[in-house]
């Protein structure tokens, strides 16, 4: 193990530098959201339109993680990083600049092969560089960065383009990807590729159906989750008549509720692990057949946001664990499937609201969010109760 030479503030620098990386990948990925009124306004576009922005990145993530995890397996990871961060900076670069949308969404493409890769292999080196022992802490860090991509980078990032314009949110993310490129440069060492697995690997996964069944967990769930989240911006302002602060005010406790589930999940999650899952999905389902009931209520509507934002991030967490636990002999591959399937779920959730806001009602995004979600409840039950120790977090020794 790498860190075994190194310090452990050195080797706590590098998992945090990670940690600060997955927060610039994860808030890049969800600041449309935040953005979508001022990007079609700018475009002279109707909002479900640029929504399509959201299925077209997130499926184009889905479609490349496995072929571009493979394609990269035996590159040396410190290189590997760099280079992803230059694609990353660059496409931000032309999100700035995107005179049209179609160049805004050439751009986003860009982004999203980077994210392909990053995501298949970022769990597996923070364990590599974690000090001894404290890899279920190195991936808490992780998920840290992911809840701050929530509660402050897509916020802020709503703030920045509310103040300054869509595009000037763009480019402050690439300067900050580029101050983090200069961090890798500096602190990691060099990372041959470990446990990567290769197309081998593939029928070895494909005969463990505890792992089949997480990954169509993760589809259902995120599809449910997705279907009234990318949404949330304009359902806010358009539906239930509240400001665009109000708008930013609910999308920060939701990110903010994240921290709160990674701190319950860290706590709870090795003995509780299938039990904390099963109740966090049936907490989405009541906010989401919540959420337009709870419209004429700004109090309702931000309480049921911290319940939604804890829930979430609880099955994240939860579900990505499970994964390493029944594939530590594929952690990549692994990886890149559950990247790519959890994309798939956020495509597929983005696109049923946006057909729901375009045919049906806006106001409707939860009511058929939730029906996916009471599918993902029945599953999970059935899951955990066929294996139930298999999917249990084994303790660190």
């Amino acid at each position: 193990m790498t860190t075994n030479t190194v310090s452990r503030k050195v080797a706590w620098l590098r998992v945090v530098t990670l940690a600060v990386a997955a927060f610039i990948f994860n808030t890049t990925e969800f600041v449309p959201v935040g953005l979508l009124s001022d990007i079609a306004q700018s475009f002279d576009m109707q909002i479900p339109q640029v929504g399509m922005m959201l299925t077209i990145y997130a499926w184009i993530v889905a479609l490349l993680s496995l072929p571009f995890m493979l394609l990269t397996s035996k590159i040396e990871r410190r290189k590997l990083l760099i280079g992803l961060f230059a694609l990353f900076i660059v496409s931000h670069v032309l999100s700035f600049l995107a005179w049209s949308f179609e160049v805004l969404v050439i751009s986003r493409i860009g982004i999203a092969f980077a994210h392909a890769v990053f995501w298949s292999i970022t769990a597996s080196l923070a364990i590599r560089m974690a000090p001894p022992g404290k890899r279920a802490q190195a991936l808490s860090l992780i998920a840290t960065g992911t809840a701050l991509a929530m509660v402050l980078g897509l916020p802020l990032g709503r703030v920045v383009g509310q103040y300054f314009g869509w595009r000037t949110t763009f480019f402050a993310i690439g300067a900050v990807a580029f101050v983090t490129m200069l961090c890798l440069i500096k602190l990691l060492p060099r990372l041959p590729s470990e446990h990567s697995g290769s197309l081998k690997s593939l029928p070895l996964l494909a005969r463990r159906p505890a792992l089949l069944s997480i990954y169509v967990l993760v589809a259902v769930v995120v599809t449910a989750h997705y279907t009234a989240y990318s949404y949330v911006e304009p359902f806010v302002m358009q539906v239930a008549g509240f400001s665009a602060g109000f708008a930013t005010l609910m999308l920060l406790v939701l990110g903010g509720a994240g921290i709160i589930g990674s701190v319950v999940f860290s706590k709870l999650g090795n003995q509780y692990a299938s039990t904390l899952v099963s109740g966090a999905i049936a907490i989405v389902l009541a906010c989401l057949l919540l959420l337009y009931p709870s419209s004429h209520s700004a109090s309702m509507l931000i309480v049921m946001s911290l319940f939604w934002g804890m829930a979430m991030m609880v099955i994240a967490l939860g579900l990505q664990v499970k994964t390493l636990a029944l594939a530590p002999d594929a952690t990549d591959v692994a990886m890149a499937l559950f990247s790519g399937i959890f994309n798939i779920g956020i495509g597929a959730g983005a696109l049923l609201g946006n057909k729901v806001s375009l045919h049906m009602s806006m106001a409707d995004i939860g009511y058929v969010g939730a029906i996916p979600a009471l599918a993902a409840l029945v599953l999970s039950v059935v899951v955990f109760r066929r294996w139930p120790v298999a999917l249990e977090e084994q303790p660190e020794r």
